[in-house]
């Protein structure tokens, strides 16, 4: 079988997104043809190079998203050609505008749809997009569609910079329709399509479907859409705010119908997706799969823990809730004066540094050094560290340092090290976000986000119970080993891709040297399994011939 992997700002880029999982998956099924069609971010991440491909993988195409140049736009279109873009376009920014309510009805959905086809043919006949959708008549178009009769009151009021920003906006997100990938020697030579996230990564996906009848699957650990709304800045003007919603859920909404199966990574993004109606029946939740060998040794031997140890890992940022985990520790401290915290991460960015120093400056002024008592003098209870440091070299021993791992984020998508945890075999306390009360079903203690009393309740329950913190531990290994292990989800993948190609076979018409059809150049026994016998069973004889 030969998949088309689509990416943006992924895999296989060395500086990617979602690299690893990708390259797991990739070598995982070494049964398979992988062509790599991947789109970049940044110079800087083309500069980095690509990761080190296995040998599965037969082809790499990459694209841009980052630089309106060498797009393969034409500098303007002929008159009929204009007409054709117009019209589309039109449709397209009108249907945009028609759902920027979020109220979309299934004939603006459609609407949507066939001017999203149209501009894809446009440009795959007369040149790329780009220099159309930059263009005067571009902009304008747009300001028709936003100053029609039942558009949202926001887009009526957009101002020229408004309609600006949002060109070069949509201008970068419809560029896949002006790539040359939908041939016979690119897409259309695939048995499946695999989107490794929604958005413009599922583009090429939607186009080599509608050229050439390719299957699509769709796989969103963290929901495009939701990423978009999360990503817009309180700066943008509120008719850049609805109009771009507007397109990406609409975009989300025609990826979702029209794919084949949408694996999300976890019921939150499931939800998302059937919001923007997705069938239920298409669904198959795939957990992202991760690496168990390492912590082995640690989930292994639970009593090498400090039993009066907490611990915390992860990327050092305000979402992690980090000030409301020291308040809740002095509780901790107070109740269990030998208990202590180890907080073990990198800062996350300029805001990150910033905040790992407020961190610093509470804890030195929560828990000044103790003179006497369990501790030296000079000794604060809690520990900051980073992964590779003497007292941290190697996550798997962080985490078999501690009784319990604590995670305190408000906002969380997929939890990484709590899953880390899981295999380390270690109790957890944390905090209802993201995915949390998914993965931890059961087998740790999850109270509300920025509740630091009820933190410290949970911790300080588990320390003072060394019996239910090994049964948690042992459950929570369990768990892991069972859904969450990169064998699980390449596995539960192949299962999909075998699924997709059984039930949406890709035609093709087989050509002579002229270009014509020949109709029987692939006859029916040239389907039949490899491992099938020659003769079909039912044809052998049943008793033994008379002699």
């Amino acid at each position: 079988m030969r998949t088309g992997l689509l990416t943006e700002g992924g895999y296989p880029y060395a500086s990617g997104d979602a690299g690893l999982w990708c390259d797991r998956l990739v070598r995982g099924l070494g049964q398979h043809e992988f062509d790599l069609y991947a789109l970049s971010r940044s110079r800087h991440q083309e500069e980095q190079g690509l990761l080190p491909l296995p040998p599965q993988v037969t082809r790499v195409r990459t694209a841009p998203l980052w630089t309106a140049e060498g797009d393969g736009g034409a500098v303007g279109y002929g008159r009929r050609a204009r007409r054709r873009f117009t019209e589309h376009y039109g449709e397209l920014a009108g249907a945009v505008c028609a759902a920027a309510d979020g109220s979309a009805s299934g004939a603006v959905a459609d609407r949507f749809a066939n001017a999203l086809y149209g501009l894809a043919e446009l440009a795959r006949e007369e040149g790329g997009l780009g220099a159309a959708l930059r263009s005067d008549l571009g902009v304008r178009t747009l300001e028709r569609a936003c100053r029609a009769p039942g558009a949202p009151r926001t887009a009526r009021e957009a101002r020229v910079a408004d309609l600006l920003t949002v060109t070069g906006h949509l201008e970068r997100a419809l560029r896949p329709l002006s790539l040359d990938w939908y041939g016979e020697d690119a897409l259309g030579a695939a048995d499946l399509c695999h989107a490794t996230s929604g958005g413009p990564a599922a583009l090429p996906g939607l186009l080599a479907r509608h050229f050439c009848g390719v299957p699509l699957l769709v796989t969103e650990y963290g929901v495009h859409l939701r990423a978009h709304y999360l990503g817009q800045g309180p700066g943008a003007a509120p008719a850049v705010r609805v109009l771009l919603a507007a397109f990406h859920g609409r975009l989300a909404t025609e990826i979702y119908r029209r794919a084949e199966i949408l694996t999300p990574g976890n019921a939150h993004a499931r939800r998302w997706q059937e919001r923007c109606g997705a069938d239920r029946a298409r669904i198959r939740t795939v957990y992202p799969g991760m690496a168990a060998d390492g912590f082995t040794e640690a989930g292994e031997s639970p009593d090498r823990a400090d039993p009066d140890t907490l611990v915390w890992v992860g990327r050092v940022e305000p979402a992690k809730d980090l000030v409301s985990l020291l308040h809740a520790f002095a509780e901790v401290r107070r109740r269990e004066p030998g208990a202590r915290l180890r907080i073990v991460g990198s800062p996350g960015g300029p805001e990150g540094t910033a905040y790992l120093g407020h961190c610093r400056a509470l804890a030195a002024q929560l828990f000044p050094d103790e003179a006497e008592g369990a501790h030296a003098v000079g000794c604060n209870p809690v520990s900051f560290d980073e992964i590779g440091s003497p007292d941290a070299p190697t996550l798997p021993e962080v985490y078999a340092s501690g009784a319990v791992v604590v995670l305190s984020s408000v906002v969380e998508g997929f939890p990484t090290g709590l899953i880390e945890a899981m295999f380390c075999g270690r109790a957890t306390v944390s905090t209802d976000a993201g995915a949390v009360v998914e993965v931890i079903g059961g087998t740790g203690l999850v109270v509300p986000p920025r509740n630091p009393r009820a933190l410290a309740d949970a911790c300080v329950a588990l320390l003072r119970d060394p019996e239910r913190r090994a049964r948690l531990g042992a459950a929570a290994r369990a768990r892991a080993l069972e859904l969450f292990t990169v064998e699980q989800n390449v596995a539960a993948f192949h299962g999909i891709y075998l699924e997709i190609v059984s039930h949406c076979p890709v035609r093709r018409d087989l050509l002579d040297a002229s270009g014509a059809p020949l109709p029987f150049a692939a006859p029916a026994e040239s389907h039949v399994p490899a491992h099938w016998p020659a003769t079909p069973t039912w044809a052998l004889p049943t008793t033994e011939p008379a002699r």
